[in-house]
């Protein structure tokens, strides 16, 4: 076991940096196993590549040890965004239901299927700002309701959504989740979903060039592996025949995985393991009421959920629209890395985020409560 005082000991970035819902900079342990993969693919000894393409095997442990699901209903993909398509693609009729103001990862792949398959239809669900909740999808079924696509954190107003209880409102539909933005930070209940899909360039710092899909029975049994590659057969090498995509996760890949990449992720994940989630769950809770906490106290407009059952890592700020600029400056010039959109800030905490950073971030406040 890994406490979580050497778990935030693997944070390299600079004090300040306050952006992991847009990337994490990569762990000291990633970049020890990436620097590791990178020599022995320099060297190519006898053996290296055969020993590397072994990481395929090794990521989908790794993930199976987080989400639940068995290693053979996990492919690895290189984003999330391909893993959604796979599994938008792969619907095979009724009505799809999702927001409107899902990130766009998640509209983008239902509308893409509908438009070249031809065999689903989005349904825009009507939401409390972006919030999807079991009360309002349990108003908006119906029976030609097929499937549900949900974002585990809304990528804008940090929302956690409430998984578990979406089940139990959809019943027998299929549940889709893209989890990247609660990831290896959050302890959801993965299994109660049939298709998620997370990338590792975020909060378990990984890189790019990472990600997964993990299908339940159900998934496997009902999606059609539109875009499935030669890997997909399960048959290794099929020269001379074209054959049918294999009868599980692995039909949905295209070609061999980046081994490095697949390394990258494992190594990040074994660390997150190591340490566990609740233990960093309730690191990035404590951190991100502190934040929370300053904001109050510059009385900065939080509009992110305060309830620590419906947030993550991410604490969202509204100032008035005439402020913003001033908020967005003030972080600036004191160093802070922050998400600025049109109408608020996004800041994202980890579990490493350091006092410094914190203190960066007071005197971004009070620079802004001074010009404000």
């Amino acid at each position: 076991m890994t406490t979580i005082e050497e778990f935030a000991a693997g944070f390299g970035e600079e004090p300040g940096y306050l952006d992991y819902g847009r990337v994490g900079p990569l762990s000291a342990t990633v970049r020890a196993e990436a620097l590791g993969q990178y020599e022995a693919l320099a060297k190519a000894r006898f053996g290296t590549v055969d020993r590397m393409h072994a990481e395929n095997g090794r990521v989908r442990d790794a993930i199976s040890a987080l989400t639940g699901f068995p290693a053979e209903q996990i492919a690895f993909q290189p984003n999330a965004s391909t893993g959604l398509m796979h599994a938008a693609f792969g619907l095979t009729g009724g009505d799809v239901l999702l927001s409107r103001a899902e990130f766009p990862s998640v509209t983008y792949a239902a509308v893409r299927a509908a438009q070249a398959m031809r065999v689903v239809t989005p349904v825009w669900l009507e939401t409390d700002h972006g919030r999807v909740t079991p009360a309002q999808l349990k108003e908006q079924l119906t029976d030609s309701t097929t499937a549900v696509m949900v974002s585990l954190v809304d990528s804008r107003t940090g929302y956690l959504a409430d998984i578990d209880g979406i089940r139990q409102v959809i019943g027998d539909r299929l549940l889709i989740v893209d989890a990247i933005q609660g990831f290896g930070v959050t302890d959801a209940p993965y299994e109660v979903a049939d298709v998620v899909v997370s990338g590792g360039q975020k909060w378990t710092r990984a890189g790019w060039g990472t990600g997964f899909i993990a299908l339940s029975e159900r998934a496997i049994e009902h999606l059609t592996p539109v875009f499935s590659g030669w890997v997909g057969t399960g048959a290794g090498e099929s020269w001379d025949e074209v054959l049918d995509p294999a009868k599980g996760a692995s039909a949905f890949t295209v070609s061999n995985a980046d081994p490095v990449g697949e390394a990258r992720f494992a190594a990040a994940l074994e660390e997150i393991a190591a340490v566990g989630v609740p233990e960093i769950a309730t690191a990035i809770s404590d951190v991100a009421e502190r934040v929370i906490d300053l904001a109050d106290e510059f009385a900065v407009p939080v509009t992110s959920s305060r309830n620590a059952a419906e947030r993550a890592g991410i604490v969202v700020l509204e100032p008035l629209p005439e402020q913003l600029t001033v908020l967005a400056a003030s972080l600036f010039n004191h160093g802070v890395s922050a998400r600025v959109r049109t109408t608020s800030v996004r800041l994202s905490v980890h579990a490493g985020t350091t006092e410094e950073t914190l203190d960066m971030l007071r005197a971004a406040f009070t620079s802004y409560a001074s010009a404000a």
